[in-house]
């Protein structure tokens, strides 16, 4: 036989073959002999003659199955051009015969573990927990080499003190990086000794912000991630994180970092909870912090005066307070170390981070010297007093649980009040969003707040529009005194409902008694501090002409502050004294 006769004969085999398995294939389908020959070209005698010698009526169902999907998955398999539905049948038909084989496997004198994998896992023993963060000693080498790196020098006389003394009492200028600092050094502590290290600050989400440079820093740096609300390091230390309502704080030990002490209320009761974490010999405590008042229960641990507390005469400490003495840092009788970082000390130090001309003509005087110059200030002359306001203070991320921040729609379909205080020549513009009570003698929340500064009219009333996106916004109130009225227009054609209103002396008034009337009985909510410190700008004066008496804050072309608690209160200005009635509706939007 010649090569091309036995060519033609093996594919006449092959074409037998497939058109006898195809045949095969339609039989267990349902169709009849006659339909099958027609459809192939073969005589009904020889499909019968194949059907009677292979017995396919007795083949077992599971055979018939399989075998339509293997034709299926083949058939498919061989076209030049696939589309997406091909693709995905491809797949579905793959995970058929994975199980088809499972089964056939089981048939053939297997178990139940074939059927099902996850059984044989059943009766074995414990397995080893999979490591937790896990550190190679090769990224560890990274971490704590790369852990100085760009740190200013009063950063490193952070450290060295920290190595030297038990406590560190620091007073520091705002954004000079004390938060950043102190995360990395508890982290290359935690990393190199083992000890937990706990973080605790006026609020969950403040204490969450050293969470939130240490697991950039280890992603950065050497590629690790970090993960758990408490963060377990391989060595065994935990990171902790606390605002100042935790109920557990008591249960933990380790390193203590207590941010922004003078924000916190009843810092004393607060204070005998968070050191006795730190007690043991090993630990250390590091508080630091803003200031606020002279009033501030933390003054006093700040001055010397709570350890000269009930203490006898003989025992008692004079300790030098002045920001001359503690420029540098100095170990002081009570055995504290204390130290003042004013913005001019930072800059001194390296850090070339602010623009101090643009600070002093962005704030007034006093806010100048609070926040950048470490000065206490006198809320004698303010009508909110810093007591009533810190009793106002929550820590949103545990108690307000229908606020998701970083959601889209951060209060869902909840109602909520826009105030805006607009921004004029060289001063701020200011927002607050305030979501209203829903029972009667309920609380007014403000669940935020932002200022924006040298924006033209129609761009302040797009950061208004924006918000209108996100939130259920029934009520916009503006200020529209002066230059106010061109933010008050463009707001208008988005939001007609818009209210504008112009201050005079008696709305002024109002407006101000009715908020104080909301602190004093503790129904005016808020998380942050820049709110608390923005009312105590807020000044009783006479008017020009000595008849009246009226309220104010520093509102020069020089300067600019209280603009957040003019925005809050433009909220308020509607609603009546006493037992005003809440807002128990819930209006949902719909788009056209």
């Amino acid at each position: 036989m010649t090569d091309i006769a036995t060519n033609q004969a093996e594919k006449t085999a092959l074409i037998n073959m497939n058109t006898h398995r195809e045949a095969q294939l339609k039989y267990w389908a349902g169709y009849s002999l006659t339909e099958i020959a027609k459809m192939l070209n073969i005589p009904v005698s020889t499909i019968a003659s194949w059907k009677k010698r292979e017995k396919w009526d007795e083949a077992p169902l599971f055979e018939r199955v399989s075998g339509n999907i293997e034709s299926r998955y083949m058939l498919l398999l061989q076209k030049d051009v696939k589309t997406g539905y091909d693709f995905k049948e491809l797949d579905f038909l793959m995970r058929q015969m994975k199980d088809a084989a499972r089964i056939q496997k089981y048939n053939n004198g297997g178990n139940e573990a074939d059927l099902n994998p996850k059984i044989q896992n059943r009766n074995r023993g414990e397995r080893k927990p999979a490591e937790k963060n896990p550190i190679s000693p090769e990224q560890e080498e990274l971490l704590i080499n790369g852990f100085m790196q760009g740190m200013f020098q009063y950063q490193r006389n952070w450290y060295q003190a920290g190595e030297k003394h038990r406590i560190r009492n620091i007073l520091k200028s705002r954004q000079i990086g004390a938060t950043y600092y102190f995360a990395h050094e508890a982290f290359i502590d935690a990393l190199k000794t083992g000890r937990n290290q706990i973080f605790l600050s006026a609020s969950k989400k403040q204490a969450l912000m050293f969470r939130s440079y240490i697991t950039q820093y280890a992603r950065k740096t050497a590629d690790v991630e970090l993960k758990g609300e408490t963060i377990l390091l391989p060595n065994g230390a935990e990171l902790i994180f606390l605002g100042t309502n935790s109920a557990t704080a008591q249960s933990y030990h380790g390193n203590l970092y207590f941010d922004e002490i003078f924000w916190v209320a009843k810092f004393d009761e607060m204070r005998k909870v968070a050191s006795a974490m730190a007690s043991q010999k090993q630990y250390r405590q590091t508080y630091f912090s803003t200031p606020t008042t002279i009033a501030h229960s933390a003054y006093d641990f700040w001055s010397g005066k709570a350890f000269n507390r009930d203490r006898p005469e003989s025992e008692r400490v004079e300790i030098d307070i002045s920001h001359a003495n503690l420029r540098a840092g100095k170990l002081c009788a009570d055995r504290q170390w204390r130290q003042i970082v004013n913005i001019y000390d930072a800059e001194l130090g390296g850090c070339n981070l602010f623009n101090i001309d643009d600070l002093k003509f962005e704030n007034s005087t006093a806010e100048f010297e609070q926040l950048f110059m470490c000065q206490f200030a006198d809320d004698n002359s303010s009508v909110f007093k810093y007591d009533e306001l810190q009793h106002c203070q929550v820590d949103s991320y545990d108690e307000w649980k229908d606020f998701k921040p970083f959601y889209q729609r951060p209060f869902g379909n909840r109602e909520v009040w826009i105030g805006y205080d607009p921004a004029f020549t060289g001063d701020r513009a200011a927002l607050a969003i305030i979501a209203p009570p829903r029972v009667e003698g309920g609380d007014y929340r403000v669940l935020h707040t932002e200022t924006f500064h040298g924006l033209d009219f129609e761009k302040q009333a797009d950061k208004i529009r924006h918000y209108t996106q996100s939130y259920n916004v029934t009520k916009i109130t503006i200020d529209r005194t002066g230059m106010g009225d061109g933010v008050y227009q463009n707001v208008k054609k988005f939001f007609p409902r818009a209210v504008g209103i112009t201050y005079n002396v008696d709305l002024k008034n109002e407006m101000v008694l009715k908020t104080l009337n909301l602190i004093q009985k503790k129904r005016l909510k808020f998380d942050g501090k820049e709110i608390a410190t923005s009312f105590m700008t807020i000044k009783k004066q006479t008017t020009r002409s000595g008849r009246q008496m009226t309220y104010v804050s520093d509102r020069s072309a020089e300067a600019s502050h209280g603009d957040i608690a003019w925005a809050i209160m433009s909220c308020l200005v509607n609603e009546p004294y006493g037992n005003a009635q809440a807002s128990k509706r819930t209006i949902i939007p719909f788009n056209n």
